[in-house]
């Protein structure tokens, strides 16, 4: 019985634990998607600037301004700027979802590692109580009269 209150004894912090990693597992999910978003932003910064440099080689074939070009120039560097800052979201993003998931990682072994050792106290009392049994019924057997067979 000694193992079998050790195995309810663990339920709450194997409760608890379980909680952790559920929490953890949200939090894994929340970043991935803000890498998945982060990442999208950047694909839509690249191709319209890769749109605006195509628009660039059109329009130069015809001839253009100086104050055209001076806009283009502003406005390609403008580009270039948000692309950088994205590219330092999206590494933000991901740093902290490998943070997550390793949070993640940790909070799962956790959980099954408690498993592991509940299901290891449930099965030392099951042997426990089967042994008692076995005794129980030996001695039973033992007690009772024989029948002598001629």
């Amino acid at each position: 019985m000694a193992s079998g209150g050790r195995a309810a004894r663990l339920a709450p912090v194997v409760e608890m634990a379980e909680k952790t990693e559920k929490a953890a597992a949200q939090r894994l999910g929340h970043f991935q998607g803000q890498v998945n978003l982060a990442n999208s932003k950047l694909g839509d910064l690249e191709n319209f600037r890769g749109e605006y440099q195509a628009q660039w080689v059109e329009r130069g074939s015809q001839g253009v301004t100086g104050q055209w070009l001076r806009n283009y120039q502003y406005f390609l560097g403008q580009l270039e700027t948000a692309v950088g800052q994205q590219r330092q979201s999206l590494q933000w993003h991901e740093n902290n979802l490998n943070k997550a998931r390793e949070s993640w990682q940790q909070a799962y072994a956790r959980v099954e590692g408690l498993r592991k050792l509940v299901q290891r106290y449930a099965d030392e009392a099951r042997q426990l109580e089967d042994k008692r049994e076995q005794k129980l019924m030996d001695e039973l057997s033992q007690r009772l009269p024989r029948k002598e067979v001629y």
